[in-house]
């Protein structure tokens, strides 16, 4: 436990952490627990610390037979097949193999610092094998963890925003703050995100239509870290235009609406686009390998805005949004509340219907009930909008993190221009998630990233300290 002196920053701290969410507590508590002084810098206020962390209620991991908190079993074969299946092998597959075996620590790892779990909520579709869910949520486990932190003598600054990183020959000699200030340290942990929230910058990568994404995730992502970092020749990882985007409600906050806007009910209906036709199959997988296609999906569509249609059945099969969906008792008033033209919607919504199969749907499993005659083909639960009354949900593309960033190796250290890793500085979290996602996502690998990046990274700083 490191006892020295906390009051500023004259001194030079063996680790310097910046962001103090799920992957920067993991990297200041490993840190801390070999004996170093830590300091962890935090750009947001206390109250809402933490940055998507806040946002999160789950991470995936693999165990090979039933935990206390997990059921089943979820293999490494199994779990690495699924990533590959969604990032379409665009992935480190050394570093997304690390991430994996790693993650097969977490649970209890996080409960010996304070974090509980719970069995998995109800509605969220088959991640009770997969996913640990946090009791409490998000903030709950950013306040286990920094309570924990706080014990072992870390120490937490907040509204203190990194405005450049001090990088001479790929060695780093601190970091300089928005007010001025110089903090010097040994090792700099960056776990500052991405730049969800600047919306110039993803402009460069989407064109105009990122005007009309909402932003999902924290506010205070605006990319300063990562801009630094990348002037200053780190080695970049990852495309501009890829990201972690949902399907969220369109009445959504511009920034910050967290995972509470997230509409799941997509695979029990269709969704339609501006003119009222279908775009993409809804039933093409289990919603937690499909949802975060959904963002990029409704991102291509005119005016980046879709609708999600269901019946009085199809509503009650998933977790209700916060926002109240739109009803009406026909298909037209519905359409007309929506602001879709009723006789496309009329007609889209009666095409759709006489190509469904007959019989029930089973969600629980891949039911092969599928659509017959059209384009696309809905390859799972196909059952008729046919029960009111109909509810609408207008879509935007929610954007939660990017995953342009920097590059990192096995002990998590940041790559420079030439390939060789930096002496002390290294990444962890969504900063670096792009060595691992491609593009895709599986529910509940970004705070799994997170925690193992974070873990490996406090490690290797504290153990060449240690020497």
């Amino acid at each position: 436990m490191y006892t020295g002196n906390d009051n500023g920053y004259p001194e030079r701290w063996d680790v310097l952490v910046i962001g103090a969410g799920n992957a920067g507590l993991c990297a200041a508590i490993t840190a801390a627990e070999a004996g170093c002084s830590v300091l962890v810098l935090e750009a947001a206020p206390r109250d809402m610390r933490g940055g998507n962390t806040r946002h999160t209620r789950n991470l995936r991991a693999m165990h090979e037979e039933p935990t206390d908190v997990l059921t089943d079993a979820y293999s490494f074969e199994e779990y690495f097949e699924d990533l590959m299946r969604v990032t379409r092998g665009i992935t480190n597959k050394e570093l997304a193999g690390l991430t994996l075996e790693k993650s097969a620590e977490l649970t209890s790892w996080l409960g010996e610092r304070g974090v509980r779990f719970q069995p998995a909520l109800s509605g969220t579709l088959n991640l009770g094998r997969t996913n640990a869910f946090f009791l409490g949520g998000g903030r709950a486990l950013l306040n286990s963890l920094c309570r924990h932190a706080e014990g072992l003598g870390v120490v937490l600054h907040y509204d203190t925003e990194v405005a450049d990183i001090l990088i001479e020959d790929g060695f780093c000699e601190g970091v300089r703050l928005a007010g001025g200030e110089t903090v010097p340290a040994k090792k700099v942990i960056t776990t500052a995100g991405g730049f969800e929230a600047n919306l110039d910058w993803l402009a460069e990568g989407w064109g105009e239509a990122a005007k009309n994404f909402l932003v999902r995730g924290t506010p205070w992502n605006t990319g300063t870290v990562l801009k630094s970092l990348l002037d200053q020749g780190v080695k970049p990882v990852g495309a501009l235009d890829q990201c972690h985007a949902v399907a969220i409600d369109a009445r959504a906050p511009k920034y910050d609406g967290g995972i509470a806007s997230r509409i799941d009910g997509v695979p029990f209906g269709i969704v339609l686009n501006r003119d009222a036709e279908r775009f993409y199959d809804e039933g093409e997988d289990f919603w937690p390998k499909r949802y975060a296609i959904w963002g990029r999906l409704v991102a291509g569509q005119p005016d980046q805005i879709g609708y999600a249609i269901l019946d009085s059945v199809g509503v009650s099969r998933f977790m209700p949004s916060v926002f109240t969906p739109i009803r009406d008792d026909n298909i037209e008033g519905l359409a007309d509340q929506l602001g879709l033209d009723p006789a496309a919607a009329r007609t889209a919504v009666d095409q759709f219907n006489a190509a469904c199969p007959e019989g029930p749907i089973d969600q629980s499993v891949l039911d092969g009930k599928s659509t017959s005659g059209l384009s696309p083909e809905k390859t799972n639960w196909a059952a008729p909008i046919a029960v009111p009354p109909y509810y609408g949900f207008p879509l935007r593309p929610g954007i939660t993190f990017t995953y342009m960033g920097v590059e990192v190796n096995e002990s998590a250290q940041i790559l420079m221009a030439d390939g060789k890793p930096s002496a002390n500085l290294y990444a962890a979290g969504e900063i670096m998630a792009g060595n691992v996602l491609g593009q895709g996502y599986l529910a509940g690998i970004g705070m799994t990233i997170g925690a193992v990046f974070g873990r490996i990274a406090g490690a290797d700083a504290a153990r060449s300290l240690n020497r």
